[in-house]
């Protein structure tokens, strides 16, 4: 099987996946993969949306060859450049599943981009609808699983009992851990050793959820707000449903900041009706503030010299202003349409 990626000028010998951190993007790099390995060396990067341009222009550079999954580039300039590299006839390399960047990229043709799925569901569709051959088959029918409880966790539909089982093995082991697991074995069914292993971290997970429960429960804000060092990674989207879906007057937004070893702060937002995009969309700039995602799962990349508190501020003032921009002007002509039958009742 050959792929086309439709760069001008192609390394052959060589192909760069790269995808996200998340038990998505690790799927999804599991299965590009279990591809690709067979006839190529692969270089593989697991990045957030702070490096995934440096990624990508990078490769570009040295004319490699590409698949980057659940991730899209931050500046505009790395759209510029490959839209000079892709014709119309170029096959997409970069598989995406974001709603914020459907409206402006999804006519590019080295974009493949859907929203009802998880990233690693729009590239195993993909495949299954341009690969042929006995042994793309079986690589598919060995991960489809894998690749249904990614797209539960990742799309919220929390229906499958394993998809919070391998998020906790995500935090627990990490991205590149559970990459190597599914490298060598990409059966979705958890060994007794890591059923036991993801089983006790929930536990433990449970524990954190009550103390950023403790932290937020007297505020009576549309931001809940939970500093470092209280949830890890991972935890953000089962607090998000805990926090959003089973609790009385629940905020609007649920943000979590984590600073990294580099100093730089990584925030999660989770939310209800896009809002989490919404605030993500508005305080990015591409220079000192990062961030992408879902309408209401997304992730704000801030610089070392910001504190928590302004961090908060920022967020809060996001709030304000998505709020002050949908507050309606005045009465509109539906409202009088509506009087008039009401009076006319």
């Amino acid at each position: 099987m050959e792929f086309q990626t439709g760069v001008i000028k192609l390394n052959p010998t060589l192909t760069h996946i790269i995808s996200h951190t998340d038990l998505d993007g690790v799927v999804a790099a599991a299965l590009a993969w279990h591809f690709h390995h067979a006839r190529v060396p692969l270089k593989i990067s697991l990045a957030g949306y702070n490096i995934v341009d440096n990624l990508i222009l990078e490769s570009m550079e040295r004319e490699e060859k590409m698949v980057v999954l659940d991730l899209f580039c931050q500046k505009p300039r790395t759209v510029d450049e490959i839209d000079k590299r892709f014709t119309h006839e170029s096959e997409p390399f970069i598989f995406d599943h974001h709603e914020s960047n459907l409206s402006r990229y999804s006519n590019r043709p080295w974009l493949h981009l859907d929203t009802r799925h998880c990233a690693a569901k729009v590239y195993f569709l993909w495949l299954k609808e341009h690969v042929t051959g006995s042994m793309e088959e079986r690589i598919l029918q060995d991960m489809e699983r894998m690749v249904n409880i990614a797209n539960d966790r990742d799309m919220w539909i929390n229906s499958l009992e394993e998809s919070r089982l391998w998020q906790a093995l995500i935090t627990l082991c990490g991205p590149w851990g559970i990459l190597t697991r599914l490298t060598s074995d990409p059966g979705a069914e958890l060994r007794d050793h890591e059923l036991s292993a993801a089983r006790d971290f929930i536990e433990k997970q449970e524990r954190r959820f009550s103390k950023a429960l403790e932290i937020i429960g007297s505020l009576k804000r549309e931001l809940a707000f939970v500093g470092d060092g209280v949830l890890e990674f991972g935890d953000v989207s089962d607090f998000g449903g805990l926090v959003l879906d089973r609790t009385d007057d629940p905020p609007k937004i649920l943000a979590s900041a984590s600073r990294k070893i580099t100093g730089e702060w990584a925030v999660s937002l989770r939310s209800r009706d896009g809002l989490a995009g919404k605030v993500v969309s508005l305080l990015k700039d591409g220079k000192k503030v990062r961030g992408g995602g879902h309408e209401d799962a997304a992730a704000l990349y801030f610089p070392p010299q910001y504190s928590q508190e302004r961090i908060r501020d920022s967020i809060e003032a996001a709030l304000k202003a998505i709020k002050e921009k949908e507050r309606p002007m005045g009465p509109t002509l539906g409202d009088f349409f509506r009087e008039a039958l009401g009076e006319e009742n």
